[in-house]
């Protein structure tokens, strides 16, 4: 375990407002004091490239009440994207906007000609919004164009060196683009649109002369804070800003009614909502539509204003949820299996370039989960770990990354070495998607190994938990724990405090057939605390070393601190 630094000149400027165990915290992930502020004020401008051209033609669009057609993406912030654009413009007066979401089985990722030929037949739109998916749409956006019709692309993804011709690309990432925070995700990106799109509205009197009441888009901002957790994004001040706001409307219960009803089928109370019950919770739910079927249904769940409705599509994705966690278990089992076959471990010491990655493929995987089978062996292994379902002719792949590679780059970097191993890919610093020919499935894998054996230096990453250190029996409280609630939302980037001690294990069972609950009383001291490890069997050893995060356990109307136990050391 390594111990955080503390920045002592950052500790010794914070004012005296904020208590000293928080300013131990944030001193030790280097925060300045300014930048500690959730306060709407403090969000960034909207100084995108193209943002003028963008919005000059969204005016003409809605002027003349021209069709609008919103192309998301099929995960939770694709469809949170979508909602956020269809609402937004419903309450600027748009009387023709609507959605299409592509199905990751027929049509692929993004705006691809297969959506937009869907989109003629069945939509007919003038102009065409891509939200969270786009930058790397060339063909789709070509055809559209070619057809008429015209493309803003909102996107968060990382480009290439060349760009889709749309009329407009709004992506923090675009070089040239001052936006400071490159970590927006998709509905933040489509969320900034709008508002700016807001902003030149009333500058140009068009809801005065359209008696139209200027929307406030700050009913959308739950929806913006469930896309954004759910898509991990570093959480830099702006997107800690964009979800505290909008998890404080869903405490209020000013949110969309979907929400609400996700919620209720996963037993969470919205009074006392976290950032993390949005990506343990919500997300997964609406995450399951789209990697089993169709996310429309997860859209409309979002987008419906009457309750009763609402709990019904919540539990079509419920039912779809449960099915993503029955497959996901036959997936990872199968994939462990060829992976202890293959003699990988993560104890294994030579430096073969086997060790720097894994890929796998199995021809009966589903293609919609292969990306959590990937991010679970991911967190097992350390290292970039790719998987492939049968595509139709193709491989269709998921990779997700460690902070030491940034996968995006390195693919870039292989598709270069190598010009006809991989049909298309995209992404960005820790996950990627990516198509290859069956036939080509084993150069891939060498060559994927290769090329971050060589970024590694041929040096295996050393994974280190990081930890706030040792807490004092008397810092053990149900009021700090409060304290790091109130001082979320915790992410990437500003990671939830873990601190470790020495712990002798009082009692310990087993609950929910896997998880440990216990009572640990801290070494030299004699008060108990109650602590759970999930996943975890029962502990041989009573005396052990834990590492934890202070956590509160709320049951019928009582709360008292609890251990979150994270790992498990024996001494």
């Amino acid at each position: 375990m390594l111990t955080r630094t503390i920045d002592q000149n950052l500790f010794d400027v914070y004012s005296d407002d904020i208590p000293t165990f928080l300013k131990k915290i944030y001193a030790a992930r280097g925060i300045n004091e300014s930048h500690l502020s959730l306060s709407l004020n403090h969000l960034l401008k909207p100084n995108f490239l193209q943002l003028d051209v963008a919005l000059t033609l969204l005016e003409q669009v809605l002027v003349n009440q021209k069709r609008i057609l919103i192309v998301g993406d099929f995960d939770c912030d694709g469809a949170t994207a979508s909602v956020v654009a269809v609402k937004s413009l419903r309450m600027m007066g748009a009387k023709f906007v609507d959605f299409l979401v592509p199905n990751r089985f027929e049509h692929g990722y993004g705006l691809s000609e297969e959506i937009v030929k869907l989109a003629i037949q069945e939509k007919q739109p003038d102009l065409i919004i891509t939200v969270d998916n786009g930058i790397s749409s060339f063909d789709g956006v070509k055809l559209a164009k070619l057809s008429n019709i015209q493309v803003i692309i909102t996107d968060h993804h990382l480009p290439s060196e060349t760009l889709p011709e749309a009329d407009a690309i709004i992506n923090p990432n675009l070089r040239g683009c001052e936006f400071l925070s490159k970590n927006l995700a998709g509905v933040g990106v489509c969320f900034y649109l709008f508002s700016a799109f807001k902003t030149h509205l009333v500058k140009c009197d068009y809801f005065t002369s359209h008696k139209i009441t200027p929307p406030d888009l700050r009913n959308v901002l739950d929806l913006v804070a469930l896309g954004t957790v759910a898509d991990v994004v570093k959480l830099d001040q702006n997107n800690r800003i964009l979800i505290d706001q909008g998890i404080k409307r869903i405490q209020q219960k000013k949110c969309a009614p979907g929400i609400l009803a996700l919620l209720e089928i996963a037993n969470r109370p919205s009074a006392t909502l976290r950032a993390s019950d949005l990506g343990f919770s919500v997300a997964p739910r609406l995450n399951a539509a789209g990697r089993l079927s169709d996310i429309s249904r997860g859209i409309k769940c979002l987008l419906t204003e009457d309750i009763n409705d609402a709990r019904r599509y919540a539990q079509e994705l419920e039912s779809f949820n449960q099915q993503r966690k029955q497959e996901q278990v036959r997936m990872q089992d199968q994939a462990q299996a060829i992976v202890d076959a293959q003699e990988l471990s993560s104890t294994q010491k030579d430096t073969s370039s086997d060790r720097f990655a894994i890929s796998l493929f199995d021809p009966s995987w589903h293609e919609g989960i292969v990306g959590i089978v990937a991010g679970k062996l991911k967190e097992d292994y350390h290292c970039p770990v790719a998987i492939f379902a049968q595509s139709g002719s193709d491989l269709k792949g998921s990779i997700r990354s460690i902070p030491s590679v940034h996968i995006k780059d390195l693919l870039d970097l292989v598709d270069r070495q190598n010009p006809d191993l991989i049909l298309k890919f995209g992404g960005h610093a820790m996950a990627a998607g990516l198509s290859i020919k069956p036939e080509n499935f084993t150069d891939f894998k060498q060559a994927f190994a290769n090329a971050i054996q060589t970024h590694l230096d041929n040096q295996i990453p050393k994974v280190e938990l990081l930890t706030d250190g040792e807490l004092e029996a008397f810092e053990l409280s149900l009021d700090n724990a409060q304290l790091l609630v109130n001082a979320g939302p915790w992410g990437q980037g500003f990671d939830e405090p873990i601190f470790y001690g020495e712990f002798d294990i009082v009692e310990q069972k087993v609950v929910g057939e896997k998880h440990l609950k216990c009572r640990l009383k801290l070494a030299n001291n004699n008060t108990v605390y109650d602590a759970i490890a999930f996943f975890q069997a029962p502990i041989k050893n009573m005396k052990v070393q834990i590492a934890y995060k202070l956590s509160i356990n709320e049951w019928r109307g009582n709360t008292s601190l609890q251990l979150m136990i994270e790992q498990i050391f024996k001494l």
